[in-house]
């Protein structure tokens, strides 16, 4: 795999094509003053997403349900890990509120893992869902969903509700699954795609970092068993490291690999391939729902 430096050497700056323009534009301020006016709660500035502006600029955003604590720990992410709190009935209601506010056209929903809840979070994602639809008839809708352990009285929950693009990040390769994701595992998250694509979810879409130490040939078998279980869209993108206490980044890929990675997922059939450094889960996600 091409990199910027020895891969015997841990990188200690970040290249050039990471560097991120700041957000500009009518629409983006506009959003911005409403997110900070009415204390709105989105991963785009709560996870300082590289591509807020373009992603505002064209009618999308991402919003996170299920509080701000996750159960699970894995290594790659910022979100904090411990005892979640208590379950707010009232959020489904306050994020489609927040999608009328900033008129949203295209929405992504996310979550933390509730391992801690016996339906996994289920039943508050189909009554996000509900209320979005309810609130917003005209916005679609992404749901990037955790594996809910494999459970599929919990995965049916999101198969009832039927937003346009069903999304679960496998993150990594095989071999890297537990170090990574800890939690995880690779085979179940295939499962779970897999299952979705059979109960007639119209999109499903999967995403990838790359940079912790995953070959070229393992990114590719990522690629193929993703294809082999019909998932429509993928995403690859840098991994970043967080904080110190997260995994380092091992290398950085180049545009040049990024692109070729697009062109051998292209040819094995996916519908749309987002792959690039600042490329993350919900990149021009509004494109993936055609």
């Amino acid at each position: 795999m091409e990199t910027v430096l020895d891969t015997a050497v841990l990188p200690t700056g970040k290249p050039k094509w990471l560097k991120v323009k700041l957000p500009i534009g009518q629409k983006y301020t506009e959003l911005r003053g409403l997110v900070d006016k009415y204390k709105l709660n989105t991963i785009c500035t709560s996870g300082s997403c590289p591509n807020m502006g373009e992603c505002w600029g064209e009618g999308t955003a991402t919003f996170m349900i299920l509080g701000n604590v996750c159960t699970r720990s894995c290594g790659f992410c910022g979100v904090k890990t411990g005892r979640p709190e208590t379950v707010d009935w009232d959020e489904p209601e306050k994020v489609a509120r927040s999608i009328k506010i900033m008129n949203i056209k295209h929405a992504v929903v996310t979550s933390v893992d509730r391992d801690d809840l016996k339906d996994g979070g289920s039943i508050i994602w189909i009554e996000t869902v509900k209320a979005i639809r309810r609130m917003n008839p005209n916005t679609t809708l992404e749901t990037l969903i955790p594996d809910f352990q494999g459970i599929e009285r919990n995965i049916d929950r999101i198969v009832e509700a039927n937003p346009e693009v069903v999304s679960h990040n496998m993150e990594t390769v095989r071999r890297l699954t537990r170090e990574v994701r800890i939690q995880a595992k690779y085979d179940r998250s295939l499962a779970v795609l897999k299952y979705l694509k059979e109960k007639g979810i119209n999109r499903t879409k999967s995403g990838i970092m790359l940079g912790l130490g995953e070959t070229e040939e393992e990114v590719i078998q990522t690629l193929h068993d993703l294809r082999d279980a019909n998932v429509d869209v993928v995403t690859i993108g840098q991994y970043l490291q967080p904080s110190k206490k997260h995994l380092p980044v091992k290398e950085f890929i180049t545009p040049d690999q990024f692109a070729k990675y697009e062109k051998i997922g292209l040819e094995l059939g996916f519908r749309h391939v987002e792959s690039g450094a600042l490329v993350r889960s919900s990149y021009k996600a509004q494109k993936h729902i055609l």
